[in-house]
């Protein structure tokens, strides 16, 4: 009697760690979609680093 207790509790203690291993998988992984979702929304660039490095490219092009 005292075994099947003993393996019905391991068991149980299984499906408990099974249940919340499953549970903070799916927690992370919704963690990390919601940390990688601010840098795609950034689409505008500024424009003056673009306009800095195509003045600094024509410098040095302008020099060879």
């Amino acid at each position: 009697m005292i075994g099947i207790q003993i393996f019905a509790i391991l068991i149980i203690a299984t499906m408990f760690a099974a249940v919340a291993a499953v549970g903070l998988h799916w927690l992370l992984l919704q963690t990390a979609f919601q940390l990688m979702r601010p840098a795609a929304r950034r689409t505008s660039l500024r424009t003056e680093l673009v306009r800095g490095t195509a003045q600094l490219a024509r410098a040095f092009a302008a020099k060879r």
